[in-house]
């Protein structure tokens, strides 16, 4: 494929999940993603700051839930402004659940890239509890409202990956906010 041929961001993540797939992360690299993409190195880095970032996909993820909050009409309760961000994050994935298994595949596999996952997420926290603070939600329920929603998005991405049925991801993250709000009110182990 040649360097003029379009997606060249989608070529090169694609290129990299294949090869830390068939031969690990560390063995894997930058020259070699790019010319399995049909790039060059230096295209490689305009798109993407280090051989670990081309597994989380930049911003977007952040990007879209944080407009998603930030777009609910301020009368509604930070959970459930969260719910609706997280059914548009579930949205986002439908259709990518063999990618999204090979690339945690590949994550699990790596300490390092373990790390970038975290990091990734608190980041991803911070800047929602930042949307929920300019709605007028205020400390601590902004920041604890944001830590939730990422552990049950944390919790319900791996659910989903691992389960056997073609289930879409939004009513898994339904049921598990659900699950939340029994716990916070007042859950009696039943």
């Amino acid at each position: 494929m040649g360097r003029w041929e379009p997606n060249a961001r989608g070529r090169l993540a694609e290129a990299a999940l294949e090869l830390y797939s068939e031969r690990g992360f560390e063995q894997t690299t930058v020259a070699e993603i790019a010319k399995r993409a049909g790039l060059t190195e230096r295209t490689y880095f305009r798109h993407y700051a280090d051989k670990r970032e081309v597994l989380f996909g930049g911003s977007q993820l952040q990007d879209l839930l944080v407009g998603v909050v930030a777009g609910v009409p301020e009368s509604t309760a930070p959970i459930d402004a969260l719910a609706v961000g997280l059914g548009a994050l579930s949205e986002m994935f439908d259709d990518r659940r063999a990618y999204a298994r090979k690339r945690q595949a590949v994550i699990v596999a790596n300490a390092e890239l373990q790390e970038r996952e975290l990091i990734k997420l608190a980041s991803l926290s911070a800047a929602l509890a930042d949307t929920l603070r300019r709605r007028g939600v205020p400390e601590p329920a902004a920041s604890l409202t944001a830590e939730a929603g990422i552990a049950v998005f944390k919790v319900g991405f791996e659910r989903w990956l691992s389960a056997s049925d073609d289930r879409s991801m939004a009513p898994l993250m339904r049921e598990l906010l659900d699950e939340l709000k029994a716990v916070t009110a007042g859950w009696n182990g039943s």
